[in-house]
This record gives C-alpha cells, sequence and structure tokens, in this order.
C-alpha cells in the first residue's frame, strides 16, 4: 500500500525535525525557501503568492501528476499558510478557508472581528498614518503599542512613549522600506480579493500599553470543531517584551484557561475557520481578571509543538499530518511522556556583541546528556544583526527546547546545558 503523498511548504527549523520522524509513514516533500538567509530570500524580489500557487497546481494536478497529494501543509506565517491553503482548496484536499487565514493574519480585520463577537477581550486599535510626519494630526495618546498590519516574529512590534520616539521608530531608509515591502507585497496581491477594504498590510496600527502575563493557546479544528492542544506560559527577559521561555504546562488556572479557549471558538466560528492547526496569544490580569486577545495565528506554532510530546506524549506534528490528510487526529495513540515540565529557551542579545557559536565539544555534550533537545542557531550577517535589533530591540541567536521532571530539574538542566554550550543562562 503506497503511503500519503504530502507537500509541505516552507518547513525549516522545528517544522523539519517534527516532520522528518514521519517520513516512514507520509511520503513527504518539501518546497519553498528561507525568508530570512541569503541567497535564498533573494527570491523575494519576484514572489507571488498567487504564480506560487499556480505553478504548484498546474504540478499537482492533472493526467502528467505522478501521483496524487494527500495533503498539503504549512505553518509559516509569512506566507506558507496561505498558500497551503489556497492550494488545497484549488486541488480539493482537507485545509483551512484561504479567507479564514487571511481575516486572521490581517491584524486590522482580526481585530474587528473579535471586536464583534468578544469585546471583552478585545483591545481598540486604529491605523496609523503612513507617513511619520503626519502623526501630530493623528491626536495619538502615550504611550502606545505599535505593530504591522502583517510581520513575522514581532518585528516592528514595539511600546514608544511619546511622539517623536514614534517617528523615529517608523522612519525607515530607503532600503529598510524597500525590505518592509516586499515581505508584504504577496500578501497584500492575494489578500485584498478576500477583505471588505483594500487596507494595505504594510500600514502600522496603535494600541493602548496593556501590562499582563502572555500566555499562548494551542488547538486545531476538525471538520468545524475545535480542539483545546494546551496552554504555554510566555515569560520575557526582565524588563523587557522580549520572550525569554515558554514554559509548558501552564500555570494558569484550568477556568482561566477554558475562558480563553471559548474566545477562541467564537473567534474561529465567525472567521469561518473550520479546519486546520491555530494558535493564539493572550494577555491575563489576574488583578482585574481580564483576559485580552494579542493576536491569532491561523496555523501551528511550531517552536512549542515539541512541548506537549515531552509533557503530554502528544506528538503535535502527527497531528498536524493526520488532520491535512483528511484522517482523524482524535485516534492517534498518545507517546511515553519524557517529563513533567518543558520548556523553549530564545537565547537573544540587547546590543551587537554575540556569543560565540557553540563549539562541537558542547554539542556533543548535548547529544550525549540532552539527546531529545532541539537546539536552534540563527546567524546573522553585521547588517541584519544591526536591522534586527532596530526592528524588535533586541536579536535572537538561539533556541533550546527541554524537559525535565519538574521544573526546578528543568532549569538545573537548562543551566548545565547553557554551560557546556558557552551561554549565558538568564532564566
Amino acid at each position: 500500500m503506497s503511503r500519503p503523498r504530502v507537500l509541505v511548504l516552507f518547513d525549516h527549523d522545528w517544522d523539519q525535525i517534527g516532520f522528518a520522524a514521519h517520513r516512514a509513514r507520509y511520503d513527504i516533500e518539501s518546497l519553498g525557501f528561507d525568508l530570512f538567509s541569503f541567497p535564498n530570500n533573494a527570491r523575494l524580489l519576484n514572489f507571488s503568492i498567487r504564480r506560487f500557487v499556480e505553478g504548484l497546481q498546474q504540478r499537482y494536478s492533472g493526467e502528467f501528476a505522478a501521483a496524487r497529494l494527500s495533503a498539503v501543509i504549512s505553518n509559516q506565517e509569512q506566507y506558507g499558510a496561505l498558500a497551503a491553503a489556497m492550494l488545497a482548496e484549488r486541488l480539493g484536499l482537507p485545509g483551512t478557508p484561504p479567507s479564514a487565514i487571511v481575516r486572521l493574519q490581517h491584524k486590522y480585520f482580526c481585530r474587528q472581528l473579535i471586536g464583534q463577537v468578544a469585546p471583552e477581550a478585545n483591545l481598540p486599535q486604529r491605523l496609523l498614518p503612513d507617513d511619520p510626519r503626519r502623526l501630530p494630526e493623528a491626536g495619538l495618546s502615550f504611550p502606545l503599542f505599535t505593530k504591522p498590519i502583517k510581520a513575522a516574529f514581532s518585528v516592528l512590534a514595539r511600546e514608544v512613549a511619546d511622539l517623536p520616539s514614534l517617528q523615529r521608530h517608523l522612519d525607515f531608509g530607503r532600503f529598510e522600506e524597500f525590505i518592509i515591502r516586499r515581505l508584504i507585497r504577496p500578501f497584500d496581491d492575494v489578500a485584498f480579493d478576500y477583505l471588505p477594504e483594500r487596507i494595505g498590510a504594510w500600514h502600522m496600527v496603535a494600541e493602548p500599553v496593556y501590562r499582563a502575563p502572555q500566555f499562548n493557546l494551542d488547538g486545531f479544528v476538525v471538520n468545524g470543531q475545535a480542539h483545546l492542544l494546551g496552554v504555554v506560559d510566555e515569560i520575557m527577559y526582565p524588563g523587557t517584551q522580549a520572550f525569554l521561555r515558554f514554559a509548558y504546562p501552564s500555570k494558569l488556572p484550568w477556568s482561566i484557561q477554558q475562558r480563553a479557549f471559548a474566545v477562541a471558538r467564537k473567534v474561529l466560528a465567525a472567521a469561518g475557520f473550520s479546519h486546520g492547526m491555530f494558535n493564539m496569544e493572550f494577555f491575563y490580569c489576574d488583578r482585574r481578571d481580564e483576559l485580552k486577545v494579542i493576536e491569532f495565528n491561523p496555523r501551528l506554532a511550531s517552536q512549542l509543538a515539541d512541548l506537549y510530546r515531552k509533557v503530554d506524549g502528544r506528538d503535535v506534528h502527527a497531528i498536524n499530518l493526520a488532520l491535512m490528510s483528511g484522517e482523524d487526529p482524535l485516534a492517534l495513540p498518545r507517546l511515553r511522556p519524557l517529563g513533567g515540565a518543558a520548556a523553549s529557551f530564545v537565547f537573544r542579545c540587547f546590543d551587537e556583541q554575540v556569543p560565540p557559536a557553540p563549539a562541537a565539544q558542547g554539542r556533543a555534550w548535548l547529544a550525549v546528556n540532552e539527546p531529545e533537545a532541539i537546539l536552534m542557531t540563527f546567524p546573522k550577517s553585521a547588517q541584519g544583526l544591526r536591522r534586527e535589533l532596530k526592528w524588535l530591540g533586541s536579536h535572537r541567536h538561539g533556541t533550546l527546547n527541554l524537559h525535565g521532571r519538574d521544573e526546578q530539574d528543568l532549569r538545573q538542566r537548562y543551566q548545565q546545558a547553557c554551560s557546556a554550550l558557552g551561554w549565558p543562562s538568564p532564566y
């Protein structure tokens, strides 16, 4: 019996590892390029989601196709999730409706949708003028939080204290503006087919500053029925908005997790999200007993998938494959859990100094002592590093996913791993 043929688009980093473990069960093909590494990112100069999908449709359909696809999957935020949804629709495969992907990725229209179905969980938002010189006319209240309508990795998302700070933040050089526009244009070329108004994704939006702990809610929808995977806490570097670690299981009370899931179900239904993986980010203020949606990501949060495997024995990439192949993801058996706590640690710097990449002996130590760990490194050019510092206020140079018997054991193993890798351990 032949294996189901699955096309995975833009699978890098955690997805590459997660899907590779299932090649004995599925015939997996990978296509796409890395947006953040040269020379692959040079393809952005003439990339079109529409042309990309049309080419794949011709390749995988018709009498000359070697074998029909069973599924098309992508968890890449920038282009992959939308391209996979469009291709699945054209080939008659299980998938998320492209209209739902667009509505939820477009932060302005997603906010409008949340305001309609879950106003208690919404934050007010307004569009900012394209020209920083027109900002004084906008009548803004400071401090505020600004971010692009469409971005990845929190690029350009930042709290600003006053008007001059906002003007500096939005004052892009020609090359910076060119990069931003090129990153956004493929989305806009398609998104306007599904949106009620032509509001380009290059616009920046402003929201009130909301200070409260953050968490991720992960789940999937099967034929319109939403299922909760779990909730992961987000812990920041002290005094910043930069992620230090993502910790599972969450310390949030179960009742709060269920309230957040109820909000998610309302948003999913209103967006027409009938099938697929999803991730939501929330604030929860214990003092005011308030939940507020930060953003909705209509795809799997791949960096977090491994945490569910380590603690619950749930292979989220297996769920992703079954779901998009038209199989029953709820029928999958659970694996043996590895520990009682897990986290994805993020290593970043707040200046241009970068710790050296882990030496071979550090990687060898990790392979022997933490064989289930997942280490990622993100080398950058000097120019790319400076750009990331400006856009994010810090730059990420590595991540490490680990587990432990409990939180104390996890912390000890993390510190030992940091020592072996030669990296600081700001737990």
